[in-house]
């Protein structure tokens, strides 16, 4: 084995933590992904910053809970200002490049306030999360009678398609992510119930092996250049739920693992809880008919990721760049796919919270812990600081609220030093919002979790949902209103305000520069509550002492 060089980042869209071979799927085989886990250390209780996609990677790339970087939900902008972790290993002398998805929305406001062109070196990499683009991809081109939801989602890739001979405005719509009826007809991938039918794409043109692609070019065209970081952001396994064949008829009814959930669960539902049941994802993923044909999408979407992880991973083995590069594998968040009544993923349950973290470290250190697993309490957040440390840099500790994983993958430690996670999620722009008769204020909820109980605190006066995820790992209980939980209740309150009394926002002078500060304007000339001269040292003093001045008062 070499030390760590470069950095391979890869980041699935909406993967389960639970839908991975090495994480203990029953069905679905996942061996690239797993030698990946062999060779390194598998995170089992890694969780996200936010249940939904932009604001949980803006966490990641920052290394800043939700609070501290404002970007709260899809759409809303990080403003300008935020370092990401491309602006952290840049300072380190390593580059930071991306392949695929980010989310980002620019501040293009606080661009125009500061006098920055959007289209100069540090426009652009405001405007991209920090990172230097090879190709950037969100995979996300729907349209309505209103317009595109993202006008330069997938805009590269349905050039792609277009030289490849798909015909149309948005091939990525019309063939990646659609399949074909008997009489030629359309079938969009939007509606579940074309979720069995086979994407009408040629498997090699669809979007998980066209990524893989562009990666790989990008780094033989890297050669030996380097440190770097690359980001390979990965669309899917997110919906539209669709796949090629040979991957849509992989997976029959048999392997279909049942949805998680009860209906003494729904019927006691917490007020909150009960709405996004009842809201129509929710309720379309309580309909046998349509969830199963979706999970079994979903796991070939997956089984397609992984097949191109040993395509990804077969070139580094031979290119010699598995001996010098850190891989870390993840995931923004997950899918509820039916559990809990829920669909999508914008609620606390493990099933979205929890991701997959596979971290392989190529470094002599690391051997100690190879192939083994860790129960630590880990953040999504954690990654930025790694990435800073293993390019030999000092984590700036005021700006990364993270915590590096080098010690528990190089066996030095065997925790992490919180001892609660923290999870949030902004609701304020959702129709559930106003069907509730919130405030934008009170449409936020917060969720903090260590390694036993997991509380979830709602703003707008409801009341709190708790889980024991030890004698309940399935969180089908609640156990909020239970006054023999009361005290439990009161301690997880206390954890979560300790959490939000924490100074976020110092982020321009380190905990050195702070300490080092103290006394010093004694030096310069700041002395309070001194009596007389003699109390002090007379070095303090020299400016103030001993010295004649004319009468002026009377001008």
């Amino acid at each position: 084995m070499g030390e760590i060089r470069n950095i391979l980042f890869i980041m699935f869209d909406q993967l389960r933590w639970d839908y991975l071979g090495c994480y203990g799927h029953p069905h679905l085989e996942t061996p690239n992904l797993d030698r990946l886990a062999a060779r390194g250390v598998r995170f089992d209780r890694a969780r996200i910053q936010s249940p939904i996609c932009g604001s949980s990677r803006m966490s990641t790339y920052t290394g800043r809970y939700v609070q501290s970087h404002g970007a709260t939900g899809n759409g809303i902008p990080l403003k300008v200002g935020e370092m990401t972790m491309g602006d952290h290993l840049r300072r380190a002398g390593m580059s930071c490049h991306l392949v695929g998805k980010t989310h980002m929305r620019a501040d293009a406001e606080g661009l125009a306030r500061l006098g920055i062109a959007p289209d100069s070196l540090i426009g652009v990499r405001l405007s991209e999360c920090g990172f230097d683009v090879v190709e950037r991809d969100d995979g996300m081109r729907p349209e309505g009678p209103d317009g595109l939801y993202d006008a330069g989602g997938a805009a590269r890739y349905n050039d792609y398609l277009r030289d490849r001979g798909y015909p149309g405005d948005n091939p990525w719509h019309d063939f990646a992510n659609s399949g074909r009826g008997a009489g030629g007809e359309l079938l969009s991938g939007w509606f579940l119930g074309n979720a069995a039918e086979p994407a009408n794409i040629a498997e090699q043109d669809s979007e998980t092996p066209y990524l893989t692609r562009r990666a790989i070019e990008w780094m033989e065209g890297m050669g030996d250049s380097g440190p770097w970081c690359c980001h390979l952001s990965y669309i899917k396994p997110h919906w539209p739920y669709i796949v090629p064949a040979p991957y849509h008829d992989m997976y029959g009814p048999e392997h279909v693992v049942p949805p998680v959930r009860s209906q003494a669960e729904y019927d006691g539902a917490q007020e909150v809880l009960r709405a996004f049941m009842d809201a129509p994802v929710g309720r379309a993923f309580s309909r046998p008919e349509l969830r199963d044909p979706v999970v079994r999408a979903y796991m070939g979407l997956i089984k397609q990721c992984d097949d191109q992880m040993g395509v990804l991973f077969d070139y580094m083995e031979r290119s010699g760049r598995m001996k010098d590069t850190m891989i870390v594998a993840t995931s923004d968040h997950g899918d509820f796919l039916g559990d809990h009544w829920l669909g999508e993923k914008m609620f606390f349950h493990d099933a979205s919270v929890k991701v997959p973290l596979i971290v392989y470290d190529p470094s002599t250190a690391a051997d100690v812990t190879r192939g083994s697993v860790c129960d630590a309490l880990v953040e999504s957040i954690d990654l930025a600081p790694t990435f800073v440390e293993a390019a030999g840099a000092e984590v700036p500790g005021h700006i990364l609220e993270g915590e590096s994983l080098l010690p528990l993958l190089h066996g030095t430690a065997g925790d992490t030093r919180r001892d609660y996670v923290i999870c949030e999620y902004d609701y304020s722009t959702t129709p559930l919002a106003a069907k509730l008769g919130l405030k934008v204020e009170e449409a936020a909820i917060f969720m903090v979790a260590d390694a036993r109980w997991k509380l979830v605190h709602f703003e707008g006066g409801f009341p709190p949902i708790l889980f024991d995820m030890v004698e309940d790992p399935q969180e089908l209980r609640d156990l909020g209103r239970d006054p023999a939980h009361a005290e439990v209740v009161e301690r997880m309150y206390d954890k979560l305000f300790r959490w939000a009394r924490r100074n976020s926002q110092r982020t321009t002078r380190s905990h050195a520069e702070l300490e080092a500060a103290r006394g010093k304007s004694r030096r310069l000339g700041v002395l309070i509550g001194v009596g007389e001269e003699d109390e002090l040292p007379q070095e303090l003093t020299v400016k103030y002492r001993g010295r004649q001045v004319p009468d002026m008062r009377g001008g």
